[in-house]
């Protein structure tokens, strides 16, 4: 096989982005990178798994243990309060530990990347697909989490149906701010930062109480969070809530995401060619 035939075998891959351009970054023949991630972590299923279990554990000890000693919230029991949040949290951490850590180790490292510019693989092929890949990682993580929220009754609407889809778009906003952040870091200390970013989201962005506790400015800050807008989204369609107010969020996310991802390949772009 010459280096000019890089065949996309994997019906997923081809099915995530096909054989055309991603718009602006290019990204045609990404499919090629998310095929080689997948090969990879079939030696590192245990990794891919771990992502999975916290947000599990905090359902069974917060939603479910707490949910026994509370009241309902908004109407409805605490645990089927919570999952949809927690459901949220599953598709950004499998997003952007994966357009983090993962990234900066192939780039500072490994030079899997410059590796993979000696091969008809362009800058935008290796963005695309690293955030493609990230939107598959919480997507899995979010369809094994939903899967268990229907088994254990937390589900009420067939609105439902499209929370994998907003989980996909979840994982498209933080995986494509993540590589772009990820672009600007020198270390590992760096990462820090990221902790610093998720641990508030994910404690005051709603997914464990309303924002109703807090003062009106407070609230105004935490909706301005993107974490809140995917817990807002999941939540109504679980819960059967829809509104017209949902577009908000979507539009959110779209925009986070086709920012990052812009930052991502101009900065890549800047790294790996001068």
């Amino acid at each position: 096989m010459t280096t000019t035939e890089l065949p996309l075998t994997t019906p997923l891959a081809r099915l995530l982005l096909g054989r055309r351009a991603f718009g602006p970054l290019g990204g045609s023949k990404a499919p090629v990178l998310i095929e080689r991630n997948m090969v990879v972590y079939r030696r590192l299923w245990l990794m891919l798994a771990s992502g999975f279990f916290e947000p599990l554990f905090y359902l069974l000890s917060i939603g479910v243990g707490l949910g026994k000693l509370t009241g309902a919230v908004d109407g409805v029991p605490y645990t089927d309060y919570v999952a949809p949040g927690l459901l949220a949290v599953s598709a950004m951490n499998g997003a952007v530990f994966d357009s983090t850590f993962n990234v900066f180790f192939k780039m500072k490292y490994a030079k899997t990347y410059d590796a993979m510019l000696a091969t008809p693989l362009r800058v935008g092929d290796i963005a695309v697909g690293e955030i493609s890949w990230a939107q598959l990682r919480g997507l899995i993580y979010s369809a094994a989490f939903l899967a268990i929220m229907v088994a254990m009754g937390l589900v009420h609407s067939w609105w439902a149906l499209l929370a994998l889809p907003v989980t996909v778009l979840i994982g498209f906003a933080f995986g494509a701010v993540g590589m772009a952040c990820t672009t600007f870091m020198r270390s590992w200390q760096d990462f820090d930062l990221v902790t610093l970013a998720l641990m508030p989201m994910f404690l005051f962005s709603g997914a464990f109480y309303p924002l109703s506790v807090y003062s009106h400015w407070i609230r105004v800050l935490i909706e301005a969070l993107p974490l809140y807008h995917g817990i807002d989204l999941l939540r109504a369609l679980t819960l059967g809530r829809v509104h017209v107010g949902l577009l908000w969020d979507v539009l959110y996310l779209m925009v986070m995401g086709a920012i990052g991802a812009l930052v991502a390949g101009r900065r890549l772009e800047r790294l790996l060619l001068t």
